[in-house]
C-alpha cells in the first residue's frame, strides 16, 4: 500500500472522529432541552448517534505486492436520532407541561455521552499517531533515496 494512501485513511478517521465528538457535544449541550410529550409541534431533543462504515476503493483489485487493496478509510454512513422514548418528568408548573403535568426531556445519559467522548478522543489520537508514523516513514524513505 502506498504511503500516500495511509495519509488519506488517517484523514478520514480524523474527520469521522471529529464529527463523533461534535455530535456527542451536541447531545450533552441539549441534555436539559425540554419539550412537550406527544406534541409534534414542540418535541424534545432526540439524542443523535453516528453510524460509521468502511470506505472501500472503487476497484478491489490487487496492488503491486499482491495483497488486497480495498481499504480506503472510514466514512460516516448516517447520523440517526435515537429511537428511545424521551424521559418524562412530573413538573406541572413548567410552561411545556402537558395536561397531566409531565414534561419530556431528551433521552441523553451523561455517562454514556462521556464514554462516547473518551472513545472518540482516543480514536482521534490513534489516527494522529498513525499520521505521524506515516510521515516519519516517508521522511526516512526520502533520506534513504538521497543516500
Amino acid at each position: 500500500m502506498p504511503l500516500i494512501d495511509l495519509f488519506g485513511i488517517s484523514a478520514s478517521g480524523l474527520t469521522a472522529s471529529r464529527l463523533w465528538l461534535d455530535i456527542t457535544a451536541n447531545n450533552i449541550a441539549n441534555l436539559h432541552t425540554a419539550g412537550r410529550p406527544n406534541d409534534p409541534a414542540n418535541p424534545p431533543y432526540r439524542r443523535r448517534v453516528v453510524v460509521f462504515a468502511e470506505k472501500l476503493r472503487a476497484s478491489l483489485g490487487e496492488d503491486q505486492t499482491g495483497a488486497a487493496s480495498g481499504l480506503g478509510g472510514v466514512r460516516v454512513a448516517a447520523v440517526l436520532a435515537d429511537p428511545a422514548h424521551p424521559r418524562l418528568a412530573y413538573e406541572p408548573s413548567h410552561p411545556l407541561a402537558d395536561p397531566n403535568g409531565y414534561v419530556a426531556y431528551p433521552n441523553v445519559n451523561i455517562t454514556n455521552e462521556m464514554v462516547n467522548m473518551i472513545a472518540a478522543t482516543r480514536a482521534y489520537e490513534a489516527n494522529v499517531t498513525v499520521l505521524n508514523a506515516t510521515k516519519a516513514m516517508a521522511q526516512k524513505a526520502l533520506e534513504i533515496g538521497r543516500g
